[in-house]
């Protein structure tokens, strides 16, 4: 198993992002797809779910209406498309799988909110 995230960087309050998460080495279809968020000193939180199909979906409260998770079982990719960013939102965020008895994370891509 293979979690590849990328498209983080450096944004201006209010401005968007969109990370990209590259699996391979399983069947990314039957699986459930998460991303998570870890910010310095703190616990990593679960920001977004989505199923393995795509129809169903869970954001965590503090990013309702300006994230969406989504998914191509195509191109074997899970999205996180970030809207009208905030300081807070600035962490390393991952990209997780739970597999089996397994729990796989990709290496995480910086997100940094800043003017």
């Amino acid at each position: 198993v293979q979690l590849v995230e990328s498209g983080g960087g450096l944004v201006q309050p209010g401005g968007s992002l969109r990370l990209s998460c590259a699996a391979s080495g399983f069947t990314f279809s039957n699986y459930r797809m998460s991303w998570y968020r870890q910010a310095p000193g703190k616990v990593r939180e679960l920001v977004a779910g989505i199923s393995s199909a795509g129809g169903g979906t869970n954001y965590a409260d503090s990013i309702k209406g300006r994230f969406t998770i989504s998914r191509s079982n195509v191109k074997n990719t899970v999205y996180l498309q970030m809207n009208s960013l905030k300081p807070e939102d600035t962490a390393v965020y991952y990209c997780n799988l739970i597999y089996g008895s397994a729990n796989y994370w990709g290496q995480g891509t910086q997100v940094t909110v800043s003017s």
